[in-house]
C-alpha cells in the first residue's frame, strides 16, 4: 500500500500552525539576521532549519527529542528573520506554537525545569519579584555585593550580574508636566509591565511625565498585568491568554487613545493581542481595537510640540531593541528624537539590529548563547566610542549593562526614556 501523503490538511501532529509553514521558500536569506546561526553556523539553528524541524515533527518524520528540542530552545525569538524574510514568514507565531508543543509533550532535566519554573513563578507577578528582591537592597546599601557574589553559585552570580545595581545618578528624575494638556488631547495610558515596575520604574515614570510635559492626557490603569510575552516566548500559551484578557480589559476600560510601554517586548505582545483572543468571541473585537493603538514613545513625542532641551554634550549611540525594530517596525523615530538634541552626536554601532541575547529570561536559561550574543554586542558599542548607549527595553538595559560592567567600562547603558528626561531638565 502507497504510503499516505501528509498535506496541509492532515499533519499527524499540531506543533504550530501548519499551513504557515508552507510560506517559508527556504531561500536561507533569514540566516545572515539569525543571532544564533551567526554564533554556530549550523543550519538546525536557523529560521529555515527551524522551519523544516517543525514541518518534520508535524509530519511525524522525526521525534520531540533532546536533539529538536534543543534547536527550538535556542531560539531567541528576537523575529530578525522575519524583517529579512521577504516571502513575510510569521515566524514569530510559528516558534511560539512549536514551543507550546514542546511544553506539553516533552519532558525537561531537573535543572532546566527548576530555572524555568522559577521564572514563570516569579517574574511575571511583580510583588514575587519585589519579595526575592528585596534583601539585595540591603546587601546593596551595605556595600556587599561583590562579597555575596563571589561566594554564591555560578548560576546565582549570573542572576546577580544582571540587576541593575543602584545608580543614583542616572535614576528616577523628579518634576511634573510643564504644558498643562487640552481638553481634547489625546489620552496615553503607560503599560507599567511585571519587570519593569520593580527592577525599571524610572523608566515607566519617565515615559509618563515625558508625554504629559508634551501634551498628552496621560491616563492611569485601575489593574497592570503582566502582557503575557514571557509566557508566549516560553510555550505557556494558555497563561499568555489569561494575561492578555485581562490586560484587554482594563487597557479598554482605560480609554486611552494610545498605548506604550517602557518594555518593547510588552509594546509588541499587547500588539498581538488581536491574533492571540482571534478565536474568542468574548474578546476578539476589542482585542484587535487594544492591539491597534500600540505606539511607542519616541513616535507620539516626535508628533508632539517640541519641547526645549538642554544642551547635552555627549556621544550617544542606539541599540535596536528586538521586538521594537522586528516587531514593531520602528528604527527611525528614536535616533531622529536623540538627533534632535543640542550638543548630542549620534554615532552607529555595528549590527543594531542584531539581539544582544537577552530575550525576555533567555538570558536565565541560555547562559551561553546569552553570554556570547552580550560580548559581541559590547564589543560592537566599545567600538563607537560613545559615552551612552540607549535603547528602549530594560532587559536590553540589563544585559548589556551587566557585560560592561565585567568590563569595567565607563559607557552608560540608559533607557530612552531617562535619557530624554536628563536631556529634558
Amino acid at each position: 500500500m502507497a504510503e499516505q501523503r501528509i498535506t496541509s490538511s492532515n499533519p499527524v501532529r499540531d506543533v504550530c500552525d501548519y499551513d504557515l509553514l508552507f510560506d517559508c521558500v527556504h531561500c536561507g536569506l533569514c540566516a545572515e539576521a539569525c543571532p544564533t546561526y551567526i554564533v554556530t553556523r549550523c543550519e538546525m539553528d536557523s529560521p529555515r532549519g527551524r522551519i523544516y524541524l517543525m514541518k518534520s515533527l508535524a509530519e511525524g518524520r522525526i521525534q520531540l527529542d533532546d536533539d529538536a528540542v534543543r534547536h527550538l530552545d535556542l531560539c531567541l525569538g528576537c523575529r530578525g528573520c522575519e524583517t529579512a524574510c521577504p516571502s513575510g514568514v510569521h515566524y514569530g507565531r510559528l516558534i511560539e506554537g512549536a514551543r507550546s508543543f514542546v511544553e506539553r509533550h516533552h519532558r525537561r532535566g531537573f535543572m532546566d525545569r527548576f530555572k524555568r519554573g522559577a521564572v514563570n513563578a516569579i517574574f511575571p507577578y511583580p510583588h514575587r519579584l519585589r519579595m526575592l528582591v528585596a534583601p539585595l537592597k540591603l546587601v546593596d546599601r551595605l556595600g556587599l555585593r561583590s562579597a555575596l557574589r563571589a561566594v554564591s553559585p555560578r548560576m546565582i552570580r549570573d542572576w546577580l550580574d544582571l540587576l541593575p545595581p543602584p545608580e543614583p545618578g542616572l535614576r528616577p528624575l523628579a518634576g511634573n508636566a510643564t504644558i498643562a494638556p487640552r481638553a481634547d488631547a489625546p489620552s496615553v495610558v503607560v503599560h507599567h509591565g511585571c519587570v519593569a515596575q520593580v527592577l525599571a520604574n524610572s523608566e515607566n515614570l519617565n515615559s509618563e511625565r515625558l508625554l504629559a510635559a508634551a501634551g498628552y492626557r496621560v491616563v492611569q490603569l485601575d489593574q497592570t498585568s503582566c502582557c503575557g510575552a514571557l509566557d508566549l516566548h516560553s510555550g505557556n500559551a494558555a497563561r499568555a491568554r489569561d494575561f492578555a484578557r485581562a490586560n484587554v480589559r482594563a487597557l479598554k476600560n482605560s480609554g486611552a487613545d494610545a498605548i506604550v510601554s517602557a518594555a518593547s517586548g510588552c509594546s509588541a505582545a499587547i500588539a498581538e493581542y488581536g491574533d492571540l483572543l482571534r478565536d474568542e468571541p468574548k474578546f476578539a473585537e476589542d482585542a484587535r481595537t487594544v492591539s491597534s493603538k500600540v505606539g511607542d514613545l519616541s513616535s507620539l513625542l516626535l508628533a508632539a510640540p517640541a519641547s526645549p532641551k538642554r544642551e547635552f554634550r555627549c556621544r550617544v549611540t542606539y541599540h535596536d531593541a528586538c521586538h521594537l525594530v522586528h516587531g514593531l517596525g520602528v528604527s527611525e523615530a528614536p535616533r531622529r528624537l536623540l538627533a534632535s538634541i543640542a550638543g548630542v552626536t549620534m554615532v552607529e554601532m555595528t549590527e543594531s539590529d542584531l539581539c544582544c541575547g537577552s530575550a525576555g529570561s533567555y538570558n536565565l536559561t541560555e547562559p551561553a548563547m546569552s553570554r556570547e550574543l552580550a560580548r559581541r554586542k559590547a564589543d560592537n558599542i566599545a567600538a563607537t566610542g560613545a559615552d551612552y548607549v540607549v535603547l528602549a527595553n530594560p532587559g536590553c538595559e540589563f544585559q548589556i549593562a551587566a557585560e560592561l560592567r565585567r568590563r569595567a567600562s565607563t559607557i552608560k547603558v540608559v533607557h530612552l526614556a531617562d535619557f530624554l528626561a536628563m536631556a529634558s531638565r
